[in-house]
């Protein structure tokens, strides 16, 4: 645990630690597996975060066996396909291009929320990778509470992913994150950090 903390947190300091300063994104895992149940517990913890008309176009897709990850490995980078190979768990995190579709369930407070987004196809896809992204951090911070690490890459082919996915063409390729506890310390240090005045302005 860190002895400094923010006095104006409300979270302990074994928290933030836990979450954020002493979490790092890690390239190997030991070989511990990440069983359902876990990833359960996380969802549920991380479900209730917030989207614009609470919508919920992130969909998950846990690639446990050998084939499944190969299908993956082919589009990912090379410097991410071992890695990924030798994970615990990989989740490809996609977005439902559709998710206006459950807004009467999910927002029924704004009846129209379904045709106003089914009318304009560009801002339903902004929309939904904006809150598939939203939806995917809360996921990686609930797998830090989960006591993992996780390893979010962005370093694929997305039209390759989604033809071999996503076929039908209703999901679209967000994300792969790696999953598991980290096998041994990070090899370099963290990079810098912005500062709070090169970030914050006050207007």
């Amino acid at each position: 645990m860190t002895t400094s903390t923010t006095p104006r947190l409300v979270l302990d300091g074994d928290a933030q630690d836990l979450l954020f300063r002493q979490a790092r994104t890690p390239d190997r895992f030991t070989g511990e597996p990440v069983d359902d149940e876990t990833v359960r517990a996380v969802h549920d913890l991380v479900r209730d975060g917030p989207t614009a008309f609470n919508q919920q176009p992130l969909r998950i897709f846990l690639l446990r066996s050998p084939e499944s990850r190969e299908r993956l490995a082919v589009h990912l980078s090379r410097g991410n396909r071992e890695k990924t190979l030798r994970a615990p768990l990989t989740a490809l995190l996609a977005v439902d291009k559709e998710f206006h579709r459950k807004l009467p369930e999910l927002f029924p407070a704004f009846p129209g929320a379904a045709d106003f987004y089914a009318s304009d196809s560009a801002l339903r896809k902004r929309s939904a990778v904006l809150n598939g992204a939203l939806q995917a951090a809360y996921l990686i911070i609930g797998i830090r509470a989960a006591g993992l690490a996780a390893g979010p890459m962005s370093g694929f082919d997305e039209d390759g992913v989604d033809r071999e996915f996503f076929p039908a063409g209703d999901l679209s390729a967000l994300l792969v994150v790696n999953i598991g506890r980290p096998g041994q310390p990070a090899g370099r240090p963290r990079g810098p950090r912005l500062a709070h005045a090169e970030v914050c302005t006050t207007l």
